[in-house]
């Protein structure tokens, strides 16, 4: 973790999600946020990866439907290069398919893309959340 202008550790987090507007969005929510320092942001699978082996985030965040490669080939790869950093799953919906799928991709959390932010940072900093995102 980094520290803050006061000294405080911060999270490095790392966004990779495949729609732009989305990715710009997250990034600026989480930049809002005390504690929380993102150190990067990617558009596809490959970005992801790198950029992760690079600045070693405390946390990704990826979105389900990124691709080249998919988010689990994209999972894989961070988890083995970076076996403790926290992987973190976006998804539009938050469906139990989408839980499903994470499960073998070493994903510790599925959150949904309309979940309140309070429930995205519970997910980040690794505090019990709803999994399903606040959806029903």
């Amino acid at each position: 973790m980094a520290a803050d202008e006061k000294g405080r550790r911060s999270l490095r987090v790392l966004v990779a999600e495949d729609n732009a507007q989305v990715r710009q969005e997250l990034c600026g929510l989480l930049g809002l946020l005390p504690g929380v320092e993102v150190v990067g942001e990617a558009a596809d699978g490959v970005n992801a990866a790198r950029l992760a082996m690079k600045l070693r985030p405390d946390v990704v965040l990826l979105g389900l439907e990124i691709r080249d490669p998919d988010a689990r080939e994209t999972a894989r790869r961070i988890r083995e290069g970076l076996p403790h950093c926290r992987l973190v799953a976006l998804t539009l919906h938050g469906s139990e398919g989408d839980r499903d799928a994470t499960q073998f991709a070493e994903f510790e959390i599925v959150v949904g893309m309309g979940a309140p932010l309070e429930t995205l940072l519970a997910a980040i900093l690794g505090a019990p959340v709803d999994e399903g995102g606040g959806n029903p």
